[in-house]
């Protein structure tokens, strides 16, 4: 269906086309639910070299290419247009830049838009691309433009404490190692693996400017993570994570319960039958019926009960403003620990206490990694979509694009 003069002025408009810009049809495909608009720069214009900007005489023509727009009226509206070729004496015969695309996408800039939009919103890349009216593979295509486009915008001058954490991938025992920015709350950057060369590698992904502005960096007592940062940001103090401290101490406490509970059930005796979490759990974040079990429990005629004791000591350790008492606290503990005749309590004090000066750097920097918990529930979808992703690459792309907080707009 053939269209009038106005009506491509209008399409001129809406498109945004300055001069000589301009459309020279618009084909209204009832059947087809389709709108195809035809573009053209004349050829007595010259046009800019994309490379420098000078201008430059027109070589010739690529062939016909197409681009997805906004829809029309629920109308799927596509732009049509044979680019010219710059011929410019300094670069050579270029492809000139269009202004309703960015260079290699089949997608106008508009509706990038909304296809970042539809991401943020939807569950995963499968359900964007039913809403969208795409494959898989052109939204995936969209998202990591975006990232791209992000990553090359992000400032990183201002970091001051970082992050190194690991995260399960898939199964069989698949690990991928994270970098986050403390104070921005954001991910910088993800790598497979969490082995030295995975630690050296999120490391390299900063520019030596930045490492070096590094004040601190929260980690898990992880020797790839403690080397890397050794050697990467040497001027830096590393925290060890108080929330990774408290999970090695509840599996102490956890490895006495159960060994008690086998010895208890070899007699019958199901004191201990069920109650886990009861030594899991703070005291404040208990239920009512659950205090008064805990109660029932007779702590103190517990090996669990002991262990449980030393655990909640130790919480102690992270309200001391000063690292001197701090210290002189710890070793009222350890000597308790180690003295207790409970070997996982015994064993983890001396995992603190090698790894003590690294965890009294807390009481100055007060950071740790708790942020990542909030990037979790993102992480978790993203793992459930698995089956879409065919290598680690997109797993990365995925993650910068929901966790990154990127520029992620085309302008």
């Amino acid at each position: 269906m053939k269209t009038s003069s106005d009506l491509h002025s209008h399409y001129s408009l809406l498109l945004g086309l300055v001069p000589p810009w301009l459309v020279t049809n618009v084909d209204l495909k009832m059947e087809e639910r389709l709108v195809e608009i035809d573009v053209k720069w004349p050829v007595e214009h010259q046009v800019e070299c994309p490379e420098c900007g000078r201008s430059c005489s027109i070589k010739d023509h690529r062939e016909e290419r197409r681009w997805r727009h906004l829809d029309t009226m629920q109308f799927q509206t596509i732009i049509k247009s044979r680019i010219p070729r710059s011929e410019c004496p300094d670069h050579g015969v270029k492809t000139v830049n269009v202004p309703w695309a960015g260079p290699n996408s089949r997608f106008t800039l508009l509706f990038e838009r909304l296809a970042i939009d539809v991401m943020k919103a939807a569950k995963s890349i499968k359900e964007a691309a039913q809403l969208l009216g795409l494959s898989w593979d052109q939204v995936h295509h969209i998202q990591s433009r975006a990232v791209e486009r992000g990553l090359a915008r992000r400032e990183l001058e201002e970091i001051k404490n970082v992050g190194i954490d690991e995260k399960s991938f898939l199964k069989g025992h698949k690990y991928a190692s994270l970098m986050v920015d403390i104070d921005g709350e954001r991910i910088l950057d993800v790598v497979e693996g969490r082995t030295l060369e995975a630690a050296n590698a999120l490391w390299q992904r900063l520019p030596e400017e930045v490492r070096i502005g590094v004040d601190a960096v929260a980690m898990d007592m992880w020797d790839a993570f403690i080397t890397s940062t050794k050697t990467h940001a040497p001027q830096a103090d590393i925290v060890h994570d108080k929330f990774h401290i408290s999970k090695y101490l509840n599996e102490a406490v956890d490895k006495v319960r159960r060994a008690e509970h086998k010895a208890f059930m070899k007699e019958d005796d199901e004191t201990l039958k069920g109650a886990k979490y009861l030594f899991l759990k703070k005291p404040e974040n208990m239920t009512d019926t659950e205090k008064e079990r805990f109660k029932a429990l007779r702590m103190d005629k517990l090996k669990a009960g002991r262990a449980w004791s030393i655990k909640e000591m130790f919480s102690e350790f992270w309200t001391y403003s000063y690292q001197a008492s701090a210290e002189k606290f710890f070793q009222r503990w350890y000597w308790w620990a180690t003295h207790s005749r409970l070997k996982p309590m015994a064993d983890v004090a001396k995992l603190i206490k090698r790894h003590l000066p690294n965890i009294l750097t807390y009481l100055r920097h007060l950071i740790t990694n708790a942020m990542m918990e909030g990037f979790n529930s993102k992480i978790q979808t993203i793992k459930a979509n698995a089956r879409g992703y065919r290598n680690f690459a997109n797993y990365r792309i995925a993650i910068l694009f929901y966790c990154g907080r990127l520029d992620l707009y085309p302008l």
